[in-house]
């Protein structure tokens, strides 16, 4: 990596091309992935896109005047000093919060950049432009704040914070109660038939960890929808299975037990909370399943 104080005035007019190119690409990208779900917020991008295109375009135009058509690649990768960013598509699903402080970064940095570049810069042309654009990275803040008063009004503010609400439902509520509901119920079973049939804790620990782990590898889907719910199945399998550590048989059928029941009423009221399921309803359904499974392994356990 090379020292920006090594450079010299056309490797860092290369050197903000390439910056304002990367800055129009990660706009677009942010656009393409909110147009969906966040589509005022995805205009509010596409305009600040737009404003970067045009800082790429009059540099490309004062450095075709100074010093040719070639445009030498110097990547913000290839100077220290950078703040290492983390690739869009390593990011997803997006979180509005978060992109909007890793805009506000960005825009910091490039500010940066460019007082740092003017104060480099002997040929007065590149100078003004550098101080110019330091001027309109100063003036993006508030130019943002305008394009979302204009662009987010009361009703698209609402809508997006219920486009949030569902996101945060499809993507971390219902694969998690999937996988609670899964692990906590198909391992019920298994765990106390092996209780009673052997009365040995370990026994039952041992068959208790063994389906909880299997059951939450098994749940290959998509990356997020996997890990959230491999490791609430997990979860749940685990909760009635840790008692059986206690040496004490009896007692620690006792603390599964106390543990299932705890497990069955947060389950029901995650299903009342975000799954609009009528608490009652939502604890008989939930309570009938589990008992059925609950009483399915105690007596084959003990037959």
């Amino acid at each position: 990596m090379r020292d920006f104080h090594s450079l010299n005035e056309k490797e860092i007019l290369a050197l903000a091309i390439s910056l304002e190119e990367e800055d129009e690409r990660v706009y677009s990208d942010y656009v393409e992935g909110l147009r969906e779900n966040f589509p005022a917020t995805a205009a509010v991008f596409e305009e600040m896109r737009k404003q970067e295109t045009g800082h790429r375009q009059r540099l490309i135009e004062l450095y075709r005047s100074r010093f040719g058509d070639h445009i030498p690649l110097i990547r913000r990768q290839d100077v220290k000093g950078f703040i290492v960013r983390q690739p869009l598509w390593l990011s997803q699903p997006l979180n509005l919060e978060k992109i909007r402080g890793q805009v506000s970064a960005m825009e910091v940095e490039t500010r940066r950049f460019y007082e740092r570049a003017a104060a480099r810069a002997p040929d007065a042309r590149i100078r003004q432009l550098f101080d110019d654009l330091a001027q309109e990275e100063r003036e993006h803040a508030e130019r943002a704040e305008s394009l979302q008063a204009e662009k987010l009004g009361t009703t698209e503010l609402e809508k997006e914070e219920d486009a949030k609400k569902r996101l945060f439902v499809l993507q971390i509520i219902q694969p998690g109660l999937a996988g609670l509901m899964d692990g906590s119920v198909s391992t019920l079973a298994p765990v106390f038939a092996a209780a009673f049939a052997t009365r040995n804790s370990w026994d039952a620990f041992a068959v208790g960890l063994a389906a909880s782990l299997g059951a939450g590898i098994s749940m290959g889907r998509p990356l997020l929808r996997g890990v959230v719910e491999g490791l609430m199945t997990t979860l749940g399998g685990i909760g009635h299975t840790l008692p059986y550590l206690i040496q004490d048989f009896k007692v620690a059928t006792a603390v599964a037990v106390i543990v299932v029941i705890i497990e069955l009423g947060i389950i029901s009221w995650v299903r009342h909370r975000y799954m609009d399921t009528p608490p009652l309803t939502a604890a008989v359904q939930v309570g009938v399943g589990g008992a059925l499974v609950f009483l399915t392994g105690i007596l084959i356990g003990s037959s």
